[in-house]
């Protein structure tokens, strides 16, 4: 697995970083957007203190115990303007990795996930050396789907589960989608290398 040294790649439009407890506005504020959170709550916000008290304090507890993958803001190359964040969610062991992608609205059809999200699953096998990078959504969220599909992944399945609270769409189930390292050493290398961090 790759070391302390490991660095997120960087790509023509999109430059990643760790996070930090300083984005605590900027990550409540995507997560107010109806649209941005539509196929994950139904379109209700993260409140403040799940971001500030539970969600940020477990990223950013990743960094050490899983070096090379975790949650990256992202941000444009040449204004510095938050755009969102790119991850690549450990497993327990740290040999899987589920590829995840949240940008503001406004960036939406400029092929931003798709672009972040090649260069994040390049890293991943290339740098990091994970065996699987994964991810899934609702079966209904067409546009996350493509971007899965771009970004090399395959669809291995279609699942149900059971909501308590479920949202519209939910009864149409889940996909997930994956690439295998032995499957990226051959379809990888068709890929362009994305630039890494200076």
């Amino acid at each position: 697995m790759g070391g302390d040294d490991v660095v997120p790649p960087t790509t023509e439009r999109l430059r990643l970083r760790r996070l930090t407890i300083a984005d605590v506005d900027a990550l409540v504020e995507l997560d107010s957007d109806p649209e941005v959170m539509r196929f994950l709550t139904g379109g209700v916000a993260t409140p403040l203190a799940t971001v500030r008290d539970e969600q940020l304090p477990r990223l950013l507890a990743q960094y050490d115990r899983y070096p090379g993958l975790g949650w990256w803001a992202a941000h444009d190359r040449e204004s510095g303007e938050f755009l969102g964040w790119l991850a690549l969610d450990p497993s327990e062991d740290g040999a899987e990795a589920e590829l995840g992608y949240r940008l503001r609205r406004s960036t939406w059809g400029r092929g931003l996930a798709t672009e972040g999200s090649r260069a994040l699953v390049r890293y991943a096998f290339d740098a990091v050396g994970v065996q699987r990078v994964w991810a899934e959504t609702m079966t209904v969220n067409e546009r996350s789907r493509r971007v899965m599909v771009k970004a090399g992944l395959r669809h291995v399945r279609t699942f149900h589960q059971q909501w308590d609270d479920p949202i519209p769409g939910t009864e149409q189930g889940e996909v997930e989608y994956e690439v295998r390292a032995e499957e990226w050493a051959t379809v990888g290398q068709e890929r362009p290398a994305a630039r890494r961090a200076r």
